[in-house]
């Protein structure tokens, strides 16, 4: 095909796109607006279809109860009518008894029956029939206003254990006839017969006139609802029409993805308009609200530029108590879990992050295997900062307690049916998770730092620097918690705090980057649920421990030594090992210099 040729079919293929896209267009709004392939249903619509629908409900409803009491005090006056003609049945047959008695004409006798029965069948009881039951279900009689009904047994066994289980040996009774019909009649006991005589009709035949009734009562509700539908589109198209006015306007931001006000200058004053003028406030939040949520801060400087409607790059002083947590042997787990390491990681943070919260802390920032907490921000907290995160720190240790002692159940579990494999017992040391937390406090800066563009929300300060290496002494000293002077005596002030933890020193060092020796302190909790750091098991051993670093503090290493031993705790054997079997070097101050962070 030529350059000449392919242009002409270009553009037919081009129109028959066109045609099918504006076909496409105008089937899907010629009865609805649509975002995307969702209808928006208009409210009016949905009030006339509510109103339609309760409207042919509650005239349904009324006709349909009406037409049941209807049929049912037909059904009772049917019962006196049946009474009355079995009344006339049961006087016939004690004047055919009587005959029979004296002319030994049996048959005579019941073909009179029987005639007289099907006289007092009336031109309703199209299906009616006249019978005597035997109490073995054998006929004595049988008579029915259709010549087609012809039955040789009464076939209802319960119903006749009804009629003998009678008191009066008379009733009401509704039975299956051998044609698998439903009747309803009344009897009576012959004792002269010894049979039950039996007037009934068909149940269908009196439903009948019931469901006639009831079709022509739908065909005239019908006709009524539409009616009432009619007016009722007139009525709400009047007192909606505003709505139609503020959803052609939503519908136009949504198309335009613009958040704007609604122009509600010629709206009633109805609560419609209240509705608008509403939204018109709160699309001016959220146009101010969107530009803040670009921006990733936690979650109390959302809340203040919720209640301010603006973020600022500004900061102040304050003193904080600053909370560090880091996974102890963390580069070994990720090297043996690799991409694992990630769920990991999210189970663990599930929870501290969680056990922040709950003590009023403020995530910082999470870095890798370490979280960053602050407490003290929120002015609205009235509760000791410190003793808040010393809190947090032993739920902390809790809670990854509680995740090894899990581990170590499922390796029970395994180990019971095989022996773990080396592989195997590579990961589970990887999961066994150990963290160390360190707690300081202090005058610190907090505030926004960045750009216009781009804020973050931080935390700077030495104590900030100095919690990290406090968490890193927990590696040394082996014991799950470090905290500064400081942080103890802040968390002293509170009575309830000074009653649940005992803070034990440790010991004096100089951490690199520093100058000057600090003490370090390990808070005890008195209510702490760990087997291995009760207090009532640990309490005299560390009071023992302190006897020997008074010593060790003296340059007495003899003394000390022997108090560490004694004391028999993971931190004794850290003195143990730092002094070996020697003296105090000359010019001992006290102050151990740690080379490493």
């Amino acid at each position: 095909m030529t350059g000449a040729e392919q242009l002409p079919a270009c553009r037919k293929i081009k129109k028959v796109r066109e045609e099918a896209v504006k076909a496409h267009k105008v089937r899907h709004l010629k009865f609805f607006k649509y975002i995307g392939d969702t209808p928006v249903i208009p409210t009016k619509l949905k009030i006339i279809t509510v109103f339609v629908v309760m409207l042919f409900l509650s005239t349904f409803s009324t006709s349909l109860i009406a037409i049941m009491l209807s049929q049912r005090k037909t059904f009772e006056l049917s019962n006196i009518v049946l009474v009355d003609k079995l009344t006339d049945l049961y006087n016939v047959a004690n004047s055919q008894k009587q005959i029979e008695a004296y002319s030994r004409d049996t048959q005579t006798s019941l073909d009179s029956i029987v005639q007289s029965a099907k006289n007092g069948f009336t031109k309703d009881e199209q299906n009616g029939v006249a019978l005597g039951v035997n109490s073995d279900g054998s006929l004595l009689f049988f008579a029915g206003a259709n010549e087609k009904l012809n039955w040789s047994r009464f076939t209802d066994k319960d119903c006749i254990g009804q009629m003998e289980n009678s008191e009066g040996q008379e009733g009401h009774i509704s039975f299956i006839s051998p044609d698998g019909d439903e009747y309803f009649g009344v009897y009576k006991y012959h004792s002269g017969w010894l049979t039950y005589i039996v007037r009934a009709n068909r149940r269908a035949d009196v439903n009948r006139s019931m469901y006639q009734v009831l079709a022509f009562t739908i065909v005239l509700m019908i006709i009524i609802v539409a009616f009432f539908a009619f007016m009722g589109i007139k009525i709400f198209d009047g007192l909606l029409s505003n709505v139609d006015n503020f959803s052609s306007q939503l519908y136009a931001m949504q198309q335009n993805k613009r958040i704007e006000t609604l122009d509600i200058s010629a709206a009633p004053n109805d609560d419609i308009t209240y509705l608008a003028a509403n939204f018109n406030s709160l699309s001016s939040t959220i146009s101010n609200l969107l530009q803040i949520f670009q921006k990733f801060v936690p979650e109390n400087i959302v809340r203040k530029a919720q209640e301010e409607q603006i973020i600022k790059l500004e900061g102040r002083q304050c003193e904080l108590t600053i909370l560090f947590s880091d996974i102890k042997s963390f580069t070994y787990r990720t090297e043996v879990l690799g991409n694992d390491i990630i769920g990991l990681l999210n189970v663990h943070y599930d929870s501290i992050i969680r056990k922040v919260a709950e003590n009023s802390g403020i995530i910082g920032s999470i870095i890798g295997d370490a979280i960053l907490a602050s407490y003290g921000i929120e002015e609205h907290v009235t509760s000791n900062k410190s003793y808040d995160a010393i809190k947090t720190a032993w739920e902390i240790t809790a809670v990854t307690s509680d995740l090894r002692r899990r581990m170590e159940s499922r390796r029970r579990v395994l180990e019971q049916e095989r022996p773990l494999t080396e592989c195997e017992e590579r990961v589970y040391e990887a999961v066994m998770l150990d963290v160390g937390v360190g707690i300081d406090g202090g005058n610190v800066f907090y505030g926004n730092i960045g750009s216009l563009r781009r804020m973050a929300n931080t935390v700077i300060g030495d104590n900030v620097n100095s919690a990290s290496r406090l968490e890193g002494l927990t590696r040394v000293y082996r014991v799950p918690v470090v905290v500064s002077a400081y942080i103890m005596n802040d968390a002293l002030r509170d009575p309830e705090a000074a009653a649940r933890y005992e803070f034990y020193e440790i010991d004096t060092v100089q951490v690199k980057g520093k100058t000057e020796g600090v003490k370090i302190y390990f808070p005890l909790d008195r209510q702490c649920s760990l087997e291995e750091w009760n207090f009532e098991a640990l309490n005299d051993r560390f009071k023992i421990f302190e006897e020997g670093l008074k010593a060790y503090y003296q340059g007495d290493w003899k003394t000390a030594r022997a108090e560490f031993k004694r004391a028999d705790l993971s931190v004794s054997a850290v003195f143990l090992e730092r002094m070996g079997m020697k003296s105090a070097p000359e010019g001992w101050s006290g102050i151990w210099t740690m080379t490493t962070k």
